[in-house]
């Protein structure tokens, strides 16, 4: 009986961990996102960086 006790608790702190990464989660994915602005490429193609969209979603994937 003991073992199942401490197996139920365990479930109990596992799902309230869980709902609350899940609230922090849908809390700091409410926030506005500002939008990057295309910079005008002035070089040649194919030469340096340039920002594309994919580069952007990048970006957007990994603010904090």
């Amino acid at each position: 009986m003991k073992s199942s006790t401490n197996l139920k608790r365990r479930d109990f702190l596992l799902t309230v961990g869980l709902g609350g990464a899940g609230a922090a989660a849908v809390f700091v994915g409410g926030k506005a996102v500002p939008t990057l602005k295309a910079a005008e490429d002035t070089r040649a193609p194919g030469s340096g960086y340039r920002l594309t969209e994919h580069i952007r979603n990048y970006y957007r994937t990994t603010r904090v």
